[in-house]
């Protein structure tokens, strides 16, 4: 696959692709692009901030509240869940009704007994991949579990 860049400060920015068919690296390069734009705002306790997805370890949706939870900091978000993942284009996997999560944040995914896996994010927060979306986020991560 070839790459060109052209600057020109006179025009519009725009990405165009030429392939032969669709694939997962296009569709990726897509959501990046889409995702860059997106602004969220968060509320914290005295202060509002625009949120970074790329800083963001998820967003949880608890008690008809939607969170994004970053490294250090938990935020209220206007938007609800199913905005947000719009907003995102896909760089976000849903692991379950109620969380979507950043793939570059995930640490690990410990299994139980029962067979439930538990995501394990890097700033320690902990949830459960539905089975409804277990398969999704097997072929998102490329792993066999």
């Amino acid at each position: 696959m070839k790459c060109e860049v052209i600057i020109d400060t006179g025009c519009e920015e725009k990405v165009i692709i030429h392939a032969n068919s669709r694939t997962k690296l296009i569709d990726d390069i897509e959501a990046l692009i889409t995702s860059y734009d997106a602004k969220i705002t968060g509320y914290g306790e005295n202060d509002i901030k625009i949120i970074d997805p790329d800083n963001t370890v998820c967003f949880i949706s608890e008690d008809g509240k939607v969170f994004a939870l970053c490294m250090d900091e938990r935020l209220r978000v206007r938007e609800r869940l199913y905005a947000i993942e719009e907003m995102l284009g896909g760089v976000f996997i849903k692991i379950n009704q109620s969380c979507i999560a950043n793939p570059k944040m995930i640490e690990k995914f410990e299994v139980s007994i029962g067979g439930a896996i538990r995501v394990v994010f890097k700033n320690g927060y902990k949830d459960y991949i539905s089975r409804r979306q277990l398969r999704h986020v097997k072929e998102r991560m490329r792993i066999d579990i």
